[in-house]
């Protein structure tokens, strides 16, 4: 038998055992998660490795239930140490903890009918070529990434390093109401950030990356040292505006984070905490009809290869199960701007009088939270240099900075950088601006939405043109 099988078993074994221990201790109901991970990060500086950290860890969490007529009493606790002393102190621990606690009528398991889980195989979530790739090579891509950066320009002297990172993890769930689930995933990356300095000495900064759950799906280091170059070099000379209302166009990137908002005001802790600006809007119109956001677990790539190899690849945000073992599922959250669903867990839910949409997270201790899969913006039809072309003044934004944003009020308010757009063109670089205005307003101004949707996390926005937005400058 491979190690990989034997531990494997050693982990499924272990939050089985885990879960009886704490039910021959009385408790009502148990859930164990049991993970195993494997992590190297390198980074290099000017050609010369700077930090390279090798690592794995096993660790075992367990949460335990107490049911009496006032509801559920709950406690959880997690170790790293799986000695059969370690395993013993958290099970014993956590049965004594749940038994001094308050009851919750809406904690405890979801219902035994409602587990299920995604096929892991066909997910394609794992890939062993990760591991393959030796050590001396993950440090090499760093170097010809940061070499070419630097040597695409005069101008580039300097940088701020480039990394290397891969990881395997083996996530198991066993819960007593006969649930048990489990699933590999890898992810490989790398990263440069170059500082280009112009004549007067004024340094700006910029960054990019490449990275998949397979090798075969990396780009190339020259390449993305190449791009990253640009990204710094476009940045040079960067100036203030003065303060103006303008249109602003938001870059991929930027717009993940603006529009994932949508997600986030949907979030159903935050719903029925009365803590968000959609908490009795559902079935209501929240944005503009051409928005339509989803969010999917389930989601499998098609990639072909230079060898026109097709090659399935599951998303960054996918996995067969949520944190409450239920099977993750495509939501449609916002549809032509009317808010459908929610972000629920199994709690959230009870306390909605809802049903969950597979939304919980988990980590090893706690109670699971709320957390999405692959989540998107349904792109448009225009081209990037069509939302551009567009605008006879505006900003073309590249950077954000500071978390300016309440989602209570919608209220948004953002240190950015980017280009100006002058008679539809990138005309030159700007900063040290903010950009404000509200997102119950924003999400219907968006006035364009671009085709360039790509998924380089678990989330992907198209390039979007929002009206009426303010840009403060000098």
């Amino acid at each position: 038998m491979s190690t990989a099988t034997t531990h494997a078993t050693d982990l499924k074994q272990l939050a089985a055992e885990a879960v009886a221990r704490a039910l021959d201790l009385g408790a009502t109901d148990a859930e164990a998660v049991a993970v195993e991970s494997e992590d190297f990060g390198v980074n290099v500086r000017l050609g010369q490795v700077e930090q390279l950290t090798e690592s794995g860890s096993r660790a075992l969490g367990l949460r335990v239930f107490f049911a009496d007529a006032a509801g559920q009493r709950t406690a959880s606790t997690s170790t790293s140490d799986l000695s059969p002393e370690g395993v013993t102190r958290i099970i014993e621990s956590a049965v004594e903890l749940a038994k001094v606690t308050g009851a919750d009528p809406f904690a405890g398991l979801p219902d035994r009918a409602a587990f299920g889980s995604n096929d892991v195989a066909s997910l394609a979530l794992y890939f062993n070529d990760v591991d393959a790739i030796p050590p001396a090579e993950r440090i090499e891509i760093a170097r010809r990434c940061e070499a070419s950066a630097m040597g695409f320009d005069t101008r580039i002297q300097n940088s701020s390093g480039a990394d290397f990172d891969a990881s395997n993890l083996h996530r198991v769930m066993v819960n007593s109401r006969g649930f048990t689930g489990e699933y590999r995933s890898s992810y490989c990356g790398f990263s440069v950030t170059p500082i280009a300095q112009d004549a007067s000495g004024a340094m700006q900064r910029d960054f990019w990356y490449s990275s998949a759950r397979t090798a075969k799906l990396l780009a190339s280091p020259e390449e993305v040292g190449r791009k990253a170059a640009e990204r710094a070099l476009r940045r040079l000379g960067a100036r203030p505006v003065m303060t103006q209302r303008c249109p602003v166009v938001f870059a991929p990137e930027i717009a993940r984070g603006l529009m994932g908002n949508l997600l986030a005001a949907a979030d159903g802790d935050s719903i029925y905490r009365n803590s968000s600006m959609f908490s009795g809007k559902l079935g209501e119109q929240v944005a503009g009809e051409n928005i339509t956001m989803i969010d999917d677990g389930t989601m499998v790539f098609d990639h072909t290869l230079p060898n026109g190899e097709t090659l399935r690849v599951g998303g960054f945000g996918t996995s067969p199960f949520d944190g409450d073992g239920l099977a993750t599922r495509r939501t449609v959250v916002i549809e032509r701007g009317i808010l459908k669903e929610l972000m629920l867990n199994t709690y959230t839910a009870r306390k909605l009088s809802m049903q969950s949409t597979g939304k919980a997270s988990r980590g090893l201790a706690g109670a699971p939270g709320i957390g999405g899969g692959n989540y998107f913006l349904e792109p448009g039809s225009l081209t990037p240099e069509q939302i551009i072309g567009g605008v006879p003044s505006g900003l073309y934004v590249l950077q954000t900075m500071g978390h300016g944003v309440n989602l209570v009020t919608g209220d948004y308010s953002v240190g950015a950088s980017g280009l100006w757009i002058e008679n539809g063109e990138l005309a030159y670089p700007v900063e040290q601006i903010t950009i404000a205005g509200n997102l119950k307003d924003i999400f219907r101004n968006v006035v364009a939405i671009g085709n360039d949707l790509e998924f380089r996390g678990a989330g992907a926005v198209p390039t979007v043109r929002i009206e009426g937005l303010t840009v403060a400058g000098s």
